[in-house]
């Protein structure tokens, strides 16, 4: 128990760190922009004082508010999907990039950016949303048709959405009116979190709720998942039904983010990586630690995307310049102890 005891101090300690450094990086976020507000007007707003401008408390309720909660709630999301997906799948490079999502999502948004001429931001977050959704359910159903056990073909569904998405975005941005259409198609693929408004955290966030909470309730049969499918079997498990169902959750999460913020490449992928070299296991800690280090990446990367530029620069271009230097320096932390 004495091992536990420390096991138990480490994580402890490893957890309150990354907390203190998401509440550092959250402050540092609401105050940093075109219009900066300062920390003591923040603490005048948080307590209710009424000697704040206008301007700031309106910054700070409609651009700097919702922006933060959806870098955060982005963050942790596409960590702790990402997580369940490469458990799940008992593969590291399933991320809700490779499952399908981002190409369906991608392809729902520029259909509704085609089709409906008035297409406003909630048309397009619902466009989306749904083309995630189904092609997440299409990849489903690929594996379903080939009748095979094996969790790499789910790997293998989703290159095939993608690809089918990516060919059929391409003639949608052929016909496309450059002008409008085709900027708002790009611009949507980059991915920012400048977008950002209450009313489409509101909407989400529900959504991102039940997907949070539903992968928190089934984290022991996750984990059971990560076992092979005949101790699954052994254990009184419906896998294709379980299965079926942590995947919907997790899309949902995922489309919930995505559909606000347009594509956000690579933390899907990277933030799992790096709680599974930091904890050197695979359970519901990891899923944990994954979101957690997906929202600081988030964060850092959006903070910079405010700083570097005077216009925003697209969050994905950030996401992989913080996330890349993160993965090499924990493989090759991983690299020094199996040398000893």
């Amino acid at each position: 128990s004495n091992m536990k005891n420390k096991e138990r101090r480490k994580l402890i300690r490893l957890f309150s760190g990354i907390i203190v450094a998401i509440f550092i990086a959250t402050i540092i976020s609401i105050c940093i922009g075109k219009y900066s507000i300062a920390l003591t007007d923040i603490w005048n707003i948080i307590c209710g004082n009424e000697n704040v401008s206008l301007l700031s408390r309106k910054v700070f309720f409609t651009l700097r508010l919702p922006r933060t909660f959806m870098a955060i709630m982005a963050g942790t999301g596409l960590g702790l999907a990402g997580s369940v997906y490469q458990i799940i799948f008992k593969n590291p490079l399933a991320s809700p990039d490779i499952i399908g999502i981002a190409g369906g999502a991608n392809l729902g948004a520029a259909l509704a950016i085609v089709v409906l001429t008035s297409s406003g931001m909630m048309e397009i977050a619902m466009g989306s949303f749904i083309g995630g959704f189904l092609a997440v359910l299409a990849v489903m159903f690929l594996v379903r048709a080939t009748r095979s056990r094996a969790t790499a073909t789910y790997v293998l569904a989703g290159i095939v959405i993608n690809a089918v998405s990516k060919a059929v975005i391409m003639g949608l941005k052929y016909f496309a009116d450059p002008e409008n259409e085709l900027a708002a198609m790009e611009y949507w693929e980059m991915g920012t979190l400048g977008n950002t408004t209450a009313a489409k955290v509101m909407t989400v966030f529900p959504l991102f709720c039940v997907g949070v909470i539903g992968i928190i309730l089934l984290r022991r049969q996750i984990e059971m998942l990560a076992l092979s499918g005949n101790e699954c079997r052994a254990l009184g498990m419906r896998i294709g039904i379980v299965r079926t169902i942590i995947l919907l959750l997790s899309t949902l999460l995922v489309a919930a983010i995505i559909c606000v913020t347009g594509l956000i490449s690579f933390v899907g992928l990277i933030a799992p990586h790096i709680a599974k070299l930091i904890l050197k296991r695979n359970n519901f800690n990891t899923m944990v630690l994954s979101g957690f280090i997906g929202a600081i990446v988030i964060l850092v990367a959006d903070i910079f995307a405010r700083l570097l530029y005077s216009v925003e620069l697209p969050i994905s271009i950030l996401t992989t310049v913080i996330g890349v230097p993160m993965l090499i320096y924990f493989l090759c932390e991983k690299g020094k102890e199996q040398l000893i």
